[in-house]
């Protein structure tokens, strides 16, 4: 199957004013994380929902929340066909560090059929292409195929901390057949692929304190605990020589990988040797007994992201450190509850309490895995609409990263939800340089476009 060839002409004839408006739309510093750019994140709501209304949409507004907007439109003309429940952001990760950037990372550049700005990939670019989809149907056919709406929010990157409310309070407004998402990658160039899982979050920070300030090391050192010392301690028995983490109780709830879904992770192109020389690696570690691909994006995982105590300064300082802290961060798999692995974590720093020292922990963040049945339908239809864009057999795939909000929307909702990423892994979301490559946007807009005309059939 494939589309009208009239949606094929409008898309060439229009390719320039829809990469223009999505540079305008890049051009806003809609850095959620950061409240000298909350006017910023506003104005990047207000030009959405001026977008989604000039596209044809209808009820465009700009919802307040107690912290940034919700932008919500819909087009509701098609009774007794499916609705759609379209979700993305428009908010974007912190640009530092700016010296590594080639360019103004709001100052959207094209070089060598990729567009480089902040929130480029992630997420404003995958998610006007539903936008400009939706209006080439429109304005081409007259109508569309099924009903939509619009969920685009402005805090993903900061973990989504207002929207299950809005969820909550506004579920008869969001209510859909399907939920529709852009907000995953492909495999690689012309490597499409749906995703139908996503590791689970959490989130500490442990702090250690010895004496009650720095002390000399000259003076002390060989007779009083150094917090440092404590730290590495503790953190070595996170895990053991094989990477396993050792943590009691960590693994009880995840579920076994079947023995289709491991053959079909081990089917998606990777080459391990290839994998570790693009990240310049000597080698790779992980888990025993488990691929590459299966360690990514279907285990769990316990990272330390972060360790600084004592001095930090140039040259040298004889000082045995008073305090030491470290952030580190879980990803989780199906059936993991995120607030009983922050439990499990407590009790293991407690328990493996250094002598002279005293631990606290501080809980952060927490996200619940999602897992999806590549089988329904709406995502049979997803695999349909990349083949027929990119002409080859799509895969299945998990992604390792996390988008809270999905489990979310999945509980509140009870829909199907499809997650139809354009994006590919090497394009530096959250790093400088960040960028969408153009042939993902063309390829895009066609897939998007078999998608919302072809899901009414199913």
């Amino acid at each position: 199957m494939t589309i009208d060839t009239r949606f094929e002409a409008n898309l060439q004839a229009e390719r320039q004013r829809h990469l223009e408006e999505l540079r305008q739309l890049l051009r806003i510093p809609s850095v959620s994380a950061l409240s000298a750019h909350k006017a910023d994140v506003a104005a990047a709501a207000a030009y959405l929902a001026d977008s989604l209304s000039a596209a044809g949409m209808e009820h465009a507004a700009v919802h307040t929340t107690n912290g940034h907007p919700v932008v919500y439109a819909d087009h509701l003309h098609a009774p007794g066909k499916p609705t759609v429940l379209v979700y993305g952001h428009y908010d974007v990760q912190p640009v530092d560090p700016l010296h590594l950037w080639d360019q103004d990372p709001f100052d959207p550049v094209i070089r060598h059929n990729k567009l480089y700005a902040r929130g480029a990939s992630d997420d404003k670019g995958p998610t006007f292409l539903h936008v400009k989809a939706l209006e080439t149907i429109l304005k081409t056919a007259g109508s569309l195929p099924v009903n939509v709406k619009f969920c685009i929010e402005g805090e993903e990157e900061i973990g989504s901390p207002h929207l299950e409310a809005f969820i909550l309070q506004h579920r008869d407004l969001l209510s859909a057949d399907v939920l529709l998402i852009s907000d995953t990658t492909i495999i690689g160039s012309n490597q499409p692929a749906v995703c139908y899982g996503l590791r689970g979050l959490c989130s500490l920070e442990v702090h250690v304190r010895a004496a009650k300030s720095d002390l000399h090391s000259g003076l002390f050192g060989g007779a009083v605990p150094n917090a440092l010392h404590a730290m590495v301690e503790l953190l070595a028995t996170l895990h053991d020589e094989d990477g396993r983490v050792t943590v009691a109780g960590f693994y009880d709830d995840v579920a076994p990988l079947g023995d289709e879904e491991r053959t079909a992770l081990q089917q998606l192109p990777h080459d391990d040797g290839d994998y570790r020389m693009s990240l310049g690696l000597d080698e790779l570690v992980g888990e025993p007994g488990y691929s590459t691909v299966e360690r990514v994006t279907a285990r769990p995982t316990l990272e330390l992201n972060g360790l600084y105590g004592g001095f930090q300064g140039e040259g040298s300082k004889t000082v045995i450190p008073c305090e030491a802290h470290a952030k580190i961060t879980c990803r989780l798999v199906n059936d993991q509850d995120p607030f009983k692995i922050l439990r499990l974590l407590d009790t293991h720093m407690r328990t493996h309490q250094p002598k002279g020292v005293t631990v606290t922990v501080q809980q952060g963040d927490a996200a619940k895995p999602f897992l999806s049945d590549i089988h329904r339908p709406a995502i049979q239809t997803a695999v349909a609409a990349y083949r027929f864009a990119y002409d080859v057999e799509p895969g299945f795939m998990r992604m390792g990263g996390s988008i809270p909000i999905v489990e979310a929307f999945d509980r509140l909702l009870k829909i199907p939800v499809v997650l139809m990423g354009f994006s590919l892994p090497e394009e530096n979301f959250h790093a400088p340089n960040e960028y969408f490559s153009l042939d993902n946007f063309d390829k895009g807009l066609r897939a998007l476009i078999y998608y919302y005309t072809h899901l009414e059939r199913v």
